[in-house]
């Protein structure tokens, strides 16, 4: 738009013409001085002009204008709307966790069935499974002692082996926000850091039974039912620690003592406090 010569009047200077425009600024000469001015915004407010082809231009840019401005307002009140709720969110959370007491079993060792075993370290994720009687038949299990300081240890064993031969295959810490009893629809997902997958040869040198026992019956080593079953943050952190012992490669082992610190703080626990593992294939 050429506005160079154009007449114009000011609420407060009187009449004058545009000498110069280049794009956020316009300069016009009035009777005894020259004023800059930002463009199209002053014509809005205290500039008219005289030529009506030229205004009628105008009036376009300045609709325009004011419909970007608009649009970015209700996007920053939207962001704005976003952070308070997030915050919202983070304090109650933080709040929630500050008030958390520690369950001394809010560990969890998942059951992997073999076609599920891809899926789970690819996605990160297990499905506490479906309960199968009762008023809430067929809803997801809600896994309510999983927190962010619980890992999910994940185990395996052929259907032809006995159960003592239960090995396990790797582990993941809860997700950074996850809250076991807030899970509605069954899933539990990693943490974005705080995973660890085993080989197979380092699988068979963790069996599940040399940390975990049924305290009523600690020579017995039956799984029964189900696809989980809580466990304590000791054994838990004796597993932890015997994993970052068996990675030799040093990043995967950087990785794996950046876990087994992470949840000895996130559960309270010393590693000079840690008793040797005794679980059922102990005591055999």
């Amino acid at each position: 738009m050429n506005l160079i010569n154009k007449e114009v009047t000011h609420k407060r200077f009187g009449k004058g013409s545009v000498v110069k425009h280049n794009g956020s600024i316009i300069e016009i000469h009035f009777a005894t001085e020259n004023k800059k001015f930002v463009f199209p915004d002053a014509f809005g407010n205290h500039l008219e002009l005289h030529d009506k082809s030229s205004a009628d231009s105008l009036e376009k840019v300045l609709q325009k204008r004011k419909i970007e401005r608009e649009k970015e307002e209700q996007e920053k009140e939207e962001e704005k709307r976003l952070q308070r709720k997030e915050q919202q969110l983070r304090s109650e959370h933080e709040k929630l966790m500050k008030n958390h007491k520690l369950h001394p079993e809010s560990q969890m060792a998942f059951w992997c069935d073999a076609e599920e075993l891809s899926q789970i370290f690819t996605e990160w994720k297990v499905f506490t499974g479906a309960i199968k009687s009762g008023n809430n038949k067929g809803t997801p299990k809600i896994p309510s002692r999983i927190y962010q300081n619980s890992v999910v240890l994940l185990t395996a064993r052929e259907s032809s082996m006995p159960e003592k031969d239960r090995r396990i295959l790797g582990a993941f810490m809860a997700n950074e926000k996850f809250i076991g009893k807030f899970c509605e629809d069954g899933y539990i997902p990693a943490h974005s850091e705080y995973r660890l997958q085993l080989t197979e040869q380092q699988s068979a040198g963790m069996p599940f039974w040399k940390y975990y026992l049924n305290e009523k019956s600690p020579r017995s080593m039956t799984w029964n039912t189900g696809k989980f079953r809580y466990f304590d943050n000791v054994w838990m952190t004796q597993i932890l620690l015997d994993m970052v012992s068996l990675k030799s490669d040093t990043h995967e082992r950087e990785l794996a003592q950046n876990f087994f610190e992470h949840f000895c703080r996130m559960n309270r626990i010393r590693k000079e406090d840690l008793p040797e593992p005794n679980g059922a294939l102990m005591r055999i």
